[in-house]
């Protein structure tokens, strides 16, 4: 739950280290053909009820390639405060990951079209 998430940065925060981000990386759903169901909307409410940065992680959740561009422009248009997105430059011989990872040539134009949308809702990318 949200409130577990929270409480648990909330205990490392009370353990003397102040540098706490969260990370959404997909939730576990019945739907077996993603690897994780990418929460979205963990973005406002975390940033409704704490003070934390939360990045999105698009590579793992989806588990495939081609789900990290929409899902990296929609974490941006929800307010997200960063990415961590998967690159290799031969995905297919990578020793793991490789089915999530982008090429870097569409990390380059993706981080052009984060820019514009960040832009948009008033992230600086």
């Amino acid at each position: 739950t949200y409130e577990e998430w929270i409480m648990s940065a909330e205990y490392i925060m009370a353990s003397g280290n102040p540098n706490v981000i969260l990370c959404e990386r997909g939730i576990r759903t019945f739907e077996s053909y993603t690897r994780n169901t990418l929460d979205l909307q963990a973005i406002p409410v975390i940033k409704r009820l704490t003070h934390l940065p939360i990045i999105i992680d698009p590579s793992h959740a989806g588990g495939k390639w081609w789900l990290v561009e929409p899902m990296a422009k929609a974490a941006v248009a929800a307010g997200c405060d960063g990415l961590m997105i998967e690159v290799h430059n031969d995905p297919e011989h990578a020793l793991c990951d490789g089915p999530q990872s982008l090429k870097p040539k569409k990390y380059t134009e993706l981080l052009r079209q984060v820019k514009g949308i960040g832009e948009i809702v008033g992230k600086k990318i």
